[in-house]
């Protein structure tokens, strides 16, 4: 009887650990973004970046990055993946930038003007291994996921590129994220805007056109107010497309 007791407790106790450790292996494969959401929080207002700020609180940036690069990403779902890239890529920029701050006016003064461009740097940590910005975007989102939002969300810390927002993006409401920033970013007169039967749009649509499927029009049209989109529906085979200059100053105070 006594042997049949201690089986068991050893029994239920080797139950107990395994189902403790499995809620922990868990626990792991999630991303943990409050961190990051503390700091875009404080110190991104309207896109423009509170550089300052992340350097006073760098320690911070560099546990939230210490979290993506832990990350086990074969665990996450695909929106949860397709997230974890974007805030990479955002929080990296960032990071990337401090470097230099406040020495700096532009991404571009973080590399020479012909090699060791700034978006080749190798300073992605995900799973072990260290990639560039450029590998992450156009190696593993772009690719991966075909999705031309991401243009909208993913940020090069500069004046024409689509704001960064106040918030971490998350797999249960990616979508609409996605959604709204690329909404926002079509609709600001200040980024695109249809003059007659001319519409001038990011260089954006120029360096990824294949991404919105050669068909600028057609993609504004699904994401355009109401006025715009009617007289891009009515006009859609006289309107022309004009490429604005990009403007690479920093996007920050």
């Amino acid at each position: 009887m006594k042997q049949l007791r201690q089986s068991l407790f050893f029994c239920f106790l080797s139950s107990f650990l395994l189902l403790s450790f499995s809620g922990l292996s868990w626990a792991m494969d999630t991303v943990d973004n409050s961190l990051y959401a503390e700091l875009l929080g404080k110190y991104v207002k309207d896109g423009v970046v509170n550089y300052q700020g992340f350097k006073n609180e760098e320690k911070q940036l560099d546990a939230y990055l210490k979290v993506l690069e832990q990350t086990d990403t074969s665990k996450l779902s695909r929106d949860e993946q397709l997230a974890f890239y974007i805030n990479t890529y955002n929080a990296t920029t960032i990071k990337l930038i401090l470097s230099a701050y406040p020495d700096i006016k532009s991404i571009w003064d973080l590399g020479g003007k012909f090699f060791n461009k700034p978006f080749d740097k190798k300073i992605v940590r995900i799973e072990g291994k260290t990639i560039s910005l450029d590998n992450l975007e156009h190696g593993i989102i772009r690719p991966r996921f075909k999705e031309p939002r991401v243009h909208f969300a993913v940020n090069c810390a500069s004046k024409s590129c689509p704001p960064i927002i106040s918030e971490p993006y998350q797999e249960n409401t990616l979508d609409q994220q996605l959604t709204a920033v690329t909404r926002a970013f079509l609709n600001n007169p200040e980024k695109n805007y249809l003059d007659g039967k001319k519409l001038y749009v990011s260089k954006i649509f120029k360096w990824f056109d294949e991404d919105f499927n050669d068909d600028v029009v057609g993609f504004f049209i699904r994401f355009a107010d109401e006025e715009m989109k009617e007289k891009l529906t009515t006009n859609r085979d006289k309107i022309k497309v004009k490429y604005l200059d990009y403007d690479w100053s920093l996007n920050g105070k």
